[in-house]
C-alpha cells in the first residue's frame, strides 16, 4: 500500500504570501507533508483563486500588498460559501492585541515570525483536525508498518515498534517516500534540518537504531544503496 493518498485525496492548502523566498519554502515543506499547495501573491489574487477553487485550508500573510491579510479574512468571513474555511494568520505583529484582532477578524489560529516549519505543520494538521478531522488523517500506512503521528505510536504488524524522537522523524520521512534513495545530506536535511550542524555519519548511527527496531521478523525493510544513502523498501 503506498505511504501517500492520490492527489486528489489530499488536503489543499492555499498560502497567501508576498515574500518569494517564505512561499517557496512554505511550498516545500507543507508539499514534504502531503498536502497540495498553492500559491498568491497579493490579497486580491488569494480571493479570485480561492472563488475559482475553493482550498481546504489557508495560510495568510497580514502584510500583503492590495488587499491586506485581515481585509481578505474578514470578506472570506462574510461569504456563506468561505465562512467556515480553516484560516491561519502569518504575521511578524506580536502584540496581544494584534493577536486577538486578527482572531476577532475569523482567523483559527495564528501563528508569529519567525516561526519553525515543524511548528506551522504542527498547527496546520491541529486546524484541520479540529475544523475538518477528515482530513487531518496523522496515520501512514506502507506495507505492514503504520506511524500514528498524534500518539507518536508505530507498528509493524500486530507488534508494537519502540522509536526515539529523531528514530520516529527519520521513519515518517522514509514512510512519505517509499522507495526513494536519499543520500546522507538529504536525510540531514529534511530530519535534522539545513541550519543544524551535524556529522553525516550521525545519520548511520540512527538508521542502524531504526533497523533493529523494525527488524522484528529478520525482515530488514531498510535498504543500503552503496554511493548514494538508504531507502524504504518493502
Amino acid at each position: 500500500m503506498s505511504a501517500e493518498p492520490p492527489a486528489a485525496m489530499r488536503p489543499y492548502v492555499l498560502v497567501v504570501e508576498d515574500e518569494e523566498s517564505l512561499a517557496t519554502l512554505l511550498q516545500y515543506n507543507l508539499d514534504k507533508e502531503g498536502y497540495r499547495v498553492g500559491l498568491s501573491a497579493d490579497g486580491e489574487e488569494a480571493l479570485i483563486t480561492i472563488d475559482e477553487k475553493q482550498p481546504d485550508l489557508v495560510i495568510l500573510d497580514w502584510m500583503l500588498p492590495s488587499v491586506s491579510g485581515i481585509e481578505v479574512c474578514r470578506r472570506l468571513r462574510q461569504r456563506a460559501e468561505t465562512r467556515n474555511l480553516p484560516i491561519i494568520m502569518l504575521t511578524a505583529r506580536g502584540e496581544e492585541t494584534d493577536r486577538i484582532r486578527g482572531l476577532d477578524t475569523g482567523a483559527d489560529d495564528y501563528v508569529v515570525k519567525p516561526f519553525s516549519m515543524t511548528e506551522l505543520c504542527a498547527r496546520v494538521r491541529a486546524v484541520l483536525r479540529r475544523i475538518r478531522p477528515g482530513l487531518a488523517d496523522d496515520r501512514v500506512r506502507h506495507g505492514d508498518i503504520m506511524i500514528d503521528r498524534v500518539a507518536h505510536r508505530v507498528k509493524r504488524g500486530a507488534q508494537e515498534v519502540h522509536l526515539g524522537p529523531t528514530e520516529f522523524r527519520l521513519l515518517d520521512y522514509f514512510m512519505q517516500h517509499p522507495g526513494r534513495v536519499f543520500s546522507r545530506e538529504q536525510l540531514l536535511d529534511a530530519v535534522w534540518g539545513s541550519d543544524v550542524y551535524v556529522e553525516t555519519r550521525t545519520v548511520d548511527v540512527h538508521i542502524g537504531r531504526l533497523r533493529r527496531a523494525l527488524n522484528t521478523e529478520g525482515d530488514d525493510p531498510i535498504r543500503t544503496v552503496r554511493s548514494a544513502g538508504y531507502s524504504l523498501d518493502l
